[in-house]
């Protein structure tokens, strides 16, 4: 049973993670039909961007606490992650708004290699150990064992997605997102601004991608310019294992792969005596992608076009 809670909590830090990232997916694909493939080297430079800021506090402030310096890191990482999107959506995407969609999907992928590039231009190689800026004693829960760092990514994971349900819902942003989604010519001539409602999901979804950056360099302690391209990769697969479109299934999609691969690693690699272990592990989201777009392509919870914003 401990074994069990364990996984489970594991699985839920992880999923949280992933449903930060993947609701970036599908914020931008509900709004313009695109994946946007850099998103998880968005994740990457929020990471080291905080990583620099930590390192330059720390030796010009000492005597600063530990998680002020990684409060103040998160916010700078969040303000260049959304200038970097916004850079990108204006420079990268929108001269292509109205091609075939293949231009834009490989203008994607290239703007993600691009961006690995320039990180290991301007941060090296290496791999770079992340501070444990907060109190590592753990906690036991049911014979399980729980960090501050994965309490800590849980609640800002909940306020953060509790916060991004209320400005689509229940502000006027919000309601410029839904109508673009649903038909932007219309909304143009309804008062709505198309391109600035487009710049503003990039620029949320680079927010959501930098704390998820931090929060994964903190609980891994280690940064790197290719650390953002599996996260991505699964974060895209929780997009459509929930629902491509649909800000539920994206959460729903990112908690349930981080849940299976937590079990799927810990049960199978017991099973398989560590052949399909942890450092097996990705496999599992792979196969659910699979799985998914075999049995159900539009996901667990569809595409409801009302709330694909």
């Amino acid at each position: 049973m401990e074994t069990f809670i364990q996984q489970i909590i594991n699985g839920l830090v992880l999923g949280s993670m992933y449903a930060l990232v993947a609701l970036g997916y599908t914020m931008v694909y509900g709004i313009i039909g695109l994946i946007n493939f850099a998103h998880g080297e968005v994740l990457m430079v929020g990471a080291l961007t905080s990583w620099t800021i930590i390192g330059l506090m720390r030796d010009a402030m000492p005597g600063t606490p530990g998680w002020l310096i990684l409060l103040i890191a998160l916010v700078i990482a969040c303000v260049v992650a959304a200038a970097l999107n916004f850079t990108i959506e204006k420079v990268a995407y929108r001269p292509l708004r109205n091609s075939p969609r293949l231009a834009p999907l490989i203008t994607a992928i290239g703007m993600s290699i691009l961006l690995q590039t320039l990180a290991m231009i301007i941060w090296k190689p290496n791999y770079k150990s992340f501070p444990n800026l907060l109190p590592t004693v753990p906690y036991e829960i049911g014979g399980a064992v729980i960090t501050l760092t994965q309490v800590l990514i849980l609640g800002v994971t909940v306020m953060s997605l509790a916060t991004l349900m209320w400005l689509v819902n229940y502000t006027k942003l919000g309601r410029a997102m839904r109508a673009t989604a649903e038909n932007p010519r219309v909304a143009a001539l309804m008062g709505v601004k198309p391109d600035v409602v487009i710049s503003a999901t990039f620029v949320i979804g680079a927010v959501l991608a930098a704390i998820a950056g931090v929060m994964w360099a903190a609980n891994y302690g280690t940064v790197q310019h290719t650390m953002g391209f599996l996260p991505g990769l699964k974060a895209f697969t929780a997009a459509v294992f929930g629902g491509i479109g649909n800000l539920a299934g994206a959460v729903v999609g990112g908690i349930l792969l981080g849940l299976i691969e937590s079990l799927g690693a810990g049960y199978i690699g017991a099973i398989t005596g560590g052949v399909l272990g942890s450092h097996y592990s990705d496999i599992f989201a792979f196969i659910v992608l699979i799985i998914v777009l075999t049995l159900r392509p539009s996901g667990l919870l569809g595409e409801r076009v009302a709330d694909r914003a």
